[in-house]
């Protein structure tokens, strides 16, 4: 068994995917290679700005690379809970917002030719307990009535059309959601960018950025850049590097395996209709088929980063038999993990911290929503919007957090326990 991410074990960066050396003015400095500083770059070089991306890594090495390739409707705060807390016309554009984003992912890979096995296969939300199922057929009613638009309940008797597992309760199909390979997406992204000139600086640590009258001074391992505007797109590896940043979000670890591939006629006993699939636990799991016939199977061991990787493997292989007793005897090939970034109010957010522009916060949401934003803050810096509704909230801190997440651990026993109890 590897240690290393499936995805790009072996994976060749397109030709174009090229590496600048630093530059030492560009209209726009973007710290961050994943989808977020990626997508900015991408809208950035479109309207005529010179850009530099800076990454401490290579380009996408971070969680745009070690995701499980899922594109889910949604942000991580409920529908319900977003209007109920901004009003229905915010919360509706926020809901509206998930669904653009998806659509703006197939319409990306479609204008640069990136060839990352994209499809839109839907996802089924499983029931993990009965009660799950009826609060499931409720929200059902709920986003029928308040949004006019359709999610489909699936009973016990009937959920074995979508999925091949007696451990479930029934099921809430979204015909909306997409699938793809993480990693060719955000390689393919690096090199539709360097086609547009953005120069990709990779190996590029940031260690301070200081304002000036004119702009700003952009301190990295590899020299200084001068930049008219800086964006910083780190979600869940966000550091100290502006220190105002950092108590707005906080890191947690995901983490996820793949079998070896699979026989065709087992896709089709597990996964009849090739869904995305998640459960309803907030420890929860997700899973899916990867586009070489693997069944990927991830999740929230606990909320650690620095789990053992052999440990997690066998945790979430004793779920994933749990779910499908026939994979008893599959052999694990590869068991990862990435970094989460989480904010407190589940909303992902855009805003301005001395004068640096950030976009972040996307809370296991980040291969949609982290295009989305990337983008809108792209067309932000470019003058081409004005404004945008994740900009229009406050973006919560608590007085217990200013940098050093010590409650995870007590957040983790609370979560388990309400997992347990309901």
């Amino acid at each position: 068994m590897k240690t290393i991410p499936f995805w790009t074990d072996g994976l060749e960066r397109p030709a174009e995917l090229r590496a600048s050396p630093l530059p030492e003015r560009v209209d726009v400095a973007i710290v961050g290679g994943g989808y977020t500083g990626l997508n900015a770059a991408r809208v950035l070089a479109q309207n005529g700005a010179s850009v530099a991306v800076l990454e401490r890594h290579t380009i996408g090495w971070g969680a745009s690379s070690r995701n499980g390739g899922m594109a889910t409707t949604g942000i991580k705060a409920p529908a319900a809970v977003m209007v109920q807390r901004y009003g229905k016309a915010l919360g509706r554009a926020f809901w509206q917002a998930s669904l653009e984003a998806i659509d703006l992912i197939e319409a990306i890979v479609a204008e640069e030719g990136i060839e990352c096995h994209f499809s839109r296969p839907g996802h089924v939300a499983l029931a993990y307990k009965p009660a799950h199922f009826e609060a499931m057929k409720q929200r059902a009613a709920w986003f029928q009535k308040e949004l006019d638009y359709t999610m489909r309940p699936v009973s016990p008797a009937d959920l074995r059309s979508e999925i091949g597992s007696k451990a479930f309760y029934g099921g809430l199909v979204d015909e909306y959601s997409a699938g793809l390979h993480p990693a060719k997406y955000v390689l393919g992204l690096g090199a539709a960018v360097a086609r547009r000139g953005v120069c990709l600086c990779e190996e590029t640590a940031v260690s301070r950025i200081e304002k000036g009258p004119a702009g700003f001074q952009v301190y990295t391992s590899q020299g200084v850049v001068a930049a008219r505007e800086v964006l910083v797109a780190t979600n869940g590896y966000t550091d100290r590097l502006l220190p105002g940043l950092k108590p707005r979000i906080f890191a947690v670890g995901s983490y996820i395996i793949v079998t070896e591939p699979l026989p065709p006629a087992v896709h089709q006993q597990l996964s009849p209709k090739g869904r995305m699939f998640y459960d309803s636990k907030n420890f929860l799991n997700y899973f899916r088929l990867t586009p070489d016939g693997r069944m990927l199977f991830g999740g929230r061991n606990n909320l650690r980063m620095d789990l053992d990787l052999a440990e997690s493997a066998r945790r979430l292989g004793q779920r994933m038999v749990e779910v499908f007793p026939e994979l008893g005897d599959v052999p694990i090939t590869h068991s990862w993990t990435g970094q989460l970034g989480l904010t407190f109010d589940l909303m992902p957010h855009i805003g301005r911290i001395e004068g640096v522009h950030y976009a972040l916060g996307y809370c296991g949401h980040g291969v949609s929503i982290a295009t989305y934003l990337g983008t809108e803050v792209g067309l932000l810096l470019a003058g081409k919007k004005s404004s945008s509704p994740f900009m229009e909230i406050p973006h919560e801190t608590r007085f217990f957090y200013r940098g050093r997440p010590w409650f995870l651990p007590l957040a983790a026993v609370y979560y388990r326990v309400l997992d347990w109890v309901k």
